[in-house]
């Protein structure tokens, strides 16, 4: 019947304006003819000029034509669908009989409410099943057969994409999800232990995502859920994951900015569906405690639990959030409130940026509509050291990952000599952790590097000799000044030639050199490389393409006060991730904020730093008396952060108070500086600024670089992060 009228729907309006153009032609007819009066044209119906009569014959056969065209085309759709009607009822019962010689429990319980559900969708042919569905004009006579076209579409895998049927199936079928879902959690308990993808995170996630993606099985009925229980069964998430397709979120790099990349878009668009794809077998994590907190951990087991005590005691797990927190990938495209999925062990090796698209190691492929770039660096080495062979790499370390720091507690457990190569913060910091270490063993620890003295090139030459001496009562011997030649090995041990003659002999190296961008995408994407400073070109919004963002380590940014930029430390990484994903929604922010880092040298000697810091520049710094609140650890237990540069706050700089207390001369050079402000100067103007034992007083930092202002008397200045109260 609907067949039917659809069709006469389509021919009326055909048949009504035939008959209209035949009265028209009548009255042209008989207007010629002196203009008779109404009578007139009938008798021109038969004996009219020549031709007139022809074409109203034309007409009405047309009109017959149609009618009869019409007729005939109704009469073969009703028995097609009778026939169509007929093939599908089989098909469900030989279906059923199936399903329950193979299942007989659990289709036997989600086939009724299936029946119900179907009540929504009014059209018998499959193909135009998604289309009518919203429509619904629900006659009895399509339920049945709406009945089949859920199962239908559940049987076969993943031919049918039904994903494009899962909004409307989810609205009507909760009764036969919630069967289905029962048995899926069982098996997938124990998955979450392994830190990889299967964690059922849609039940136990906290979030909004929690419900999406716990309805989100409920869409595509029985398919999804045998493979879930068989992956988590057989306990190979890799091999058998099943990667979206498409994403409306693609972040590519599982880092720091990827992370808060996606929390940013979660928190604007609460329904999104971010993918986050990273070469690591690991879930986001923060880099800082791998070469600060870990190694002070007094836990055996650290290497497997990543959890460490902060300088404030208290204990936290090195991931951002556990693996209860994501969705699996493969329940992404049906997760009907969206989510955050990890596709670990997966790295990005092309990008299609005109078809918006990206390849996998593996060659899978992956459609998006917006697509962050956080791939981070990789860690640089040597020339000499990858010249000299493997046997010398292999007793090399370049220090990035977990892996790296797992990899170098083993070594330096089983060695009696190791050797850091390189005086910046990494390095520092590793060779005062290991320095602390010595004391518990016979392990020799040696720090050398090119400049005179530790962060020599950051820091003013007064205050490197006496971070070079603190360095030195960990217990390091540091050796300055050392320019590497050549690095051999012999008899099992490594000897480092220096170019001034200095022989340096080692059981294990650590290259801290530095970090190289990763671009390995620029070529395959067509995107810009900064040639002075590396990664990629971006502008104010972080965008490198009208729909591709990067941010943290690989990001060349323009900064509005200094010039363009790279930076490559952690809150920059929070920051321009946070942005990006802001702007991945459509907020159109420019990059204003000032990013700061920090090094502890232990729990004792820390600082943090803003802006351009560098030892070639001119620097003023303002000392006083440290007292026992001024360390790092005292610092932590004040903010209850371990991760200093989350407890700032933007609006504690608006208004800042100077002390009262009169502050002594400048570049009092003593030979202990307690606490203090170093201020670089470029062109009279403040461009950086470390705070040295000073915490929580960034936010005054950030805003006299953003002021921009030159300053008569710096010590009056000084008086703003109140180093002078005890």
């Amino acid at each position: 019947m609907l067949k039917c009228r659809n069709v006469w729907k389509k021919l009326a309006p055909l048949a009504r304006a035939s008959s209209t153009v035949c009265r028209q032609n009548v009255r042209r007819a008989g207007l010629p003819n002196g203009r008779i009066p109404a009578r007139v044209p009938v008798a021109h119906m038969s004996t009219g000029p020549t031709g007139g009569g022809g074409e109203n014959h034309l007409y009405v056969l047309l009109v017959g034509a149609a009618c009869l065209g019409g007729g005939i085309y109704a009469y073969q759709t009703i028995k097609g669908d009778q026939q169509r009607y007929q093939d599908r009822i089989n098909e469900i019962s030989s279906r059923s009989q199936k399903a329950a010689t193979e299942e007989p429990t659990t289709p036997i319980q989600s086939e009724p409410p299936a029946v119900k559900a179907s009540k929504t969708e009014a059209v018998p042919e499959p193909e135009t099943q998604a289309a009518p569905s919203p429509e619904e004009p629900s006659p009895p006579v399509p339920d049945v057969e709406l009945a089949a076209a859920p199962s239908e579409t559940a049987e076969p895998p993943p031919a049918d994409e039904p994903v494009v049927e899962a909004p409307p199936e989810e609205a009507a079928e909760p009764p036969a999800a919630r069967v289905v879902e029962e048995e899926q959690s069982p098996p997938s308990e124990p998955s979450p232990a392994e830190l990889t993808e299967p964690p059922p995170a849609p039940v136990v996630e906290s979030e909004p995502t929690a419900a999406a993606a716990a309805e989100s099985p409920s869409a595509e009925p029985p398919e999804p859920q045998p493979e879930v229980v068989a992956v988590s069964g057989v306990d190979s998430t890799p091999a058998s994951l099943k990667v979206p397709s498409h994403t409306p979120y693609l972040l590519i790099g599982g880092g720091t900015a990827s992370f808060a990349a996606a929390r940013s878009i979660r928190a604007r668009d609460p329904g999104a569906k971010v993918l986050i794809v990273t070469d690591e077998p690991d879930l986001p994590y923060m880099r800082p405690p791998l070469s600060k907190e870990l190694w002070f951990s007094d836990d055996p087991s650290v290497t497997e639990t990543l959890r460490f005590k902060q300088w404030n005691g208290k204990e936290r797990s090195i991931y951002f959030q556990p693996a209860s927190f994501y969705i699996n990938p493969e329940e992404l495209d049906s997760a009907e409130n969206g989510g955050v999925a990890v596709l670990t062990g997966k790295k990005v090796v092309q990008m299609d940026v005109r078809g918006n698209k990206v390849k996998l190691d593996d060659e899978t492929e992956i459609s998006y509509d917006k697509c962050l770039i956080a791939t981070g660096g990789v860690p640089r080495n040597l020339q000499v050291i990858e010249r000299a062979g493997e046997e010398v790499t292999q007793k090399t370390t370049l220090f990035r990952k977990i892996d790296d720091f797992k990899s170098l507690d083993k070594v330096t457990r089983n060695i009696k000599s190791i050797t850091i190569i390189g005086g910046g913060f990494l390095g520092s910091e590793l060779a005062c952790a290991l320095g602390r270490r010595s004391h518990e063993s016979d392990l020799e620890v040696i720090q050398m590097y090119p400049e005179k003295g530790n962060m020599g090139k950051v820091l003013p030459e007064y205050l490197s000799n006496w971070t070079t001496e603190k360095v030195k009562r960990e217990g390091v011997k540091v050796i300055t000044e050392a320019l590497v030649k050549s690095v051999t090995c012999k008899d099992d041990k490594l000897e480092i030639q220096l170019k001034d003659g200095r022989l340096v002999k080692t059981d294990h190296i650590v290259a801290a050199v530095g970090l190289e961008p990763n671009v390995d995408l620029a070529k395959s994407a067509g995107l810009e490389v900064d040639s002075d400073f590396g990664g990629y070109r971006v502008n104010a919004e972080l965008q490198a393409r009208s729909n591709i963002w990067v941010a943290g380590d690989a990001a060349c940014f323009y900064d509005i006060r200094l010039g363009r930029r790279r930076v490559e430390h952690h809150d920059h990484a929070v920051v321009s991730g946070r942005l990006a994903g802001e702007n991945m929604t459509g907020a159109n922010k420019p990059y204003w904020h000032q990013s700061m880092f920090w090094s502890d040298l232990g729990p004792d000697v820390g600082y943090e730093a803003i802006g351009i810091v560098d030892s070639s520049l001119p620097t003023v710094g303002v000392f006083a008396k440290a007292t026992a609140k001024d360390t790092p650890k005292a610092a932590t237990e004040q903010s209850g952060t371990g991760i200093r540069s989350e407890s700032e706050t933007e609006d504690t700089a608006t208004s800042p108070v100077a002390s009262s207390t009169p502050a002594p001369a400048m570049e009092q050079h003593k030979d202990d500086y307690g606490k203090g402000v170093i201020f670089y100067l470029r062109d009279k103007v403040v461009v950086g600024i470390i705070l040295w034992n000073v915490f929580n007083r960034m936010p005054i930092a950030r805003k006299i670089i953003k002021d921009g202002e030159e300053h008569a008397d710096l010590n009056e200045v000084a008086k703003l992060f109140n180093i002078h109260e005890d």
